[in-house]
């Protein structure tokens, strides 16, 4: 399947509220994900990505001139299909003097995993660290999500720690 991977837009709200529900079963409202796109505009070290099927030339052009059933693209009123998503920001590490490209949230449209769309986002997050001087990519998984741990696995990442959380107040 050909894939493209672009920056997040205002309009991609749902379906991105859709994925985060399908990764952690608490889905955000939409204004919530437009919020967050707001922020993350604003953020220099911020950054949302979407994978969605590339188009063949015939349907753009049949969208454009708005004739033509296409029944390959998505309904304008509910937003694109996306396939996957991902955040990408710039860690920078004051003890050692470096900076590491994170996946701080990688998800796949269930509806389309094991089909590519999980490794075409982790490489395109890897090729971004890289281009940027970072001196290696690294993600946060839940304990339980044992699938994505062999997933990463089978990317060559390793786990080299622990992360610590104490909860506060604030909801």
């Amino acid at each position: 399947m050909d894939m493209v991977i672009r920056r997040a837009l205002q309009s991609d709200a749902a379906a991105i509220a859709e994925l985060i529900g399908q990764l952690n079963g608490r889905q955000p409202t939409v204004r919530d994900v437009e919020l967050r796109l707001d922020f993350i505009e604003m953020s220099p070290i911020e950054e949302l990505f979407v994978c969605e099927k590339a188009q063949k030339p015939e349907i753009r052009e049949a969208e454009s001139s708005g004739t033509g059933d296409n029944t390959d693209t998505p309904d304008d009123t509910k937003g694109p299909l996306l396939l996957g998503c991902m955040g990408f920001r710039l860690r920078e590490n004051i003890e050692d003097l470096t900076r590491y490209g994170e996946v701080s949230m990688l998800v796949t449209n269930q509806a389309y995993r094991r089909q590519g769309v999980g490794r075409k986002l982790m490489e395109f997050a890897e090729r971004m660290a890289e281009e940027r001087g970072c001196i290696g990519t690294w993600l946060v998984s839940g304990t339980s999500r044992e699938e994505a741990h062999r997933f990463y696995r089978e990317m060559g990442y390793e786990i080299t720690g622990y992360r610590f959380v104490k909860r506060g107040t604030a909801k």
